[in-house]
């Protein structure tokens, strides 16, 4: 059965998962403001999603929270044993997910010292495990990973990946060791995209890293002949980012208008389960280049509440 990756136009333009950014307000402001070709949900733990007390269960599920206008909508989900995963991916297709993401990238030491993330390049046939079992809850099943772990390993670790005919890989085109404190290599996402025509594989490549802008994006699918790019940090302050893949200048009334209706969805949405400081890192993203938008920013980030400061936010557009 054709996956709903091979169905949409190229190349596609994917919204990156990130934690505590792409939470389900700032995902449902996105997709109203300018829709990418598939979304994802933050990282959750498998692990979680299977073995915690109800409460914690509950607090897991909101970063599942999702808005029929964000389809293709994909569960991005962690852990290092398959018999989790496969449960956590019947519960997302029980959920109405599109697809399930494995993170095999994440370099965080705790997620790490569990066998996960980025530890996977270390396992392949883990990783490969893993993949087979996400793909019992009937749904696509795509992968986001690096080039290697502490070297560039893409010849030996892609091919373990498209053995397993996942619907699409994510290449971050950087190692483990490198973070993201080099710029990233999109040589190796060229690379990626010939060993898998070498294999004749149907998996998709997406590149992912230090994408700027669509325009950005657009040139590195052209120049890697990629099937995708993800962008991540370019969301910040800008819902506007996919929308028609056109680059435009918003207004300092647009910006303020776009953080007071984002403020509004997390105060709905997320509330109970995040701490409103997690909306603080949204702030200067928003408010930034206009005259007077340092000393509404400074009077943002002594709020203690979405109502304080979409109060503040109503005041200045006055």
């Amino acid at each position: 059965m054709q996956s709903f990756w091979h169905t949409l136009p190229k190349p596609l333009f994917v919204q990156a998962p990130m934690e505590d950014v792409t939470d389900a307000a700032f995902r449902r402001l996105i997709a109203r403001y300018g829709k990418p070709s598939v979304m994802f949900s933050e990282f959750t733990s498998a692990d979680g999603l299977v073995l915690a007390p109800e409460d914690g269960k509950a607090k897991l599920l909101k970063k599942l929270l999702y808005s029929e206008e964000e389809r293709p909508i994909v569960a991005q989900l962690f852990t290092a044993v398959p018999e989790r995963m496969e449960a956590a991916a019947r519960l997302a297709a029980d959920l109405g997910f599109d697809g399930i993401d494995i993170n095999m990238g994440c370099p965080d030491k705790a997620v790490e010292k569990s066998g996960c993330g980025a530890a996977l390049i270390k396992n392949p046939s883990l990783a490969r495990e893993l993949i087979r079992a996400a793909k019992k809850s009937g749904l696509a099943v795509s992968v986001k990973t690096r080039i290697g772990y502490n070297t560039d390993q893409l010849d030996s670790w892609l091919p373990e990946l498209l053995a397993e005919e996942p619907a699409a890989v994510t290449i971050h085109a950087r190692t483990r060791k490198e973070m993201s404190d080099v710029p990233a290599r999109w040589d190796t996402v060229a690379r990626a995209v010939a060993l898998r025509d070498s294999l004749g594989s149907k998996t998709l490549i997406l590149g992912n890293g230090d994408v700027k802008d669509i325009a950005d994006a657009r040139a590195k699918a052209e120049q890697t002949k990629c099937d995708g790019v993800m962008l991540g940090r370019a969301i910040y302050g800008n819902p506007w980012l996919f929308s028609n893949s056109r680059e435009l200048a918003h207004s300092p009334e647009e910006r303020v208008r776009a953080l007071s209706e984002h403020l509004a969805l997390f105060d709905e949405l997320m509330s109970e389960v995040s701490n409103y400081a997690t909306m603080k890192k949204h702030f200067k993203a928003y408010i930034s280049g206009w005259d007077g938008a340092k000393e509404l920013r400074i009077r943002l980030m002594e709020t203690d509440s979405a109502d304080e400061a979409k109060a503040i936010l109503v005041e200045n557009t006055k």
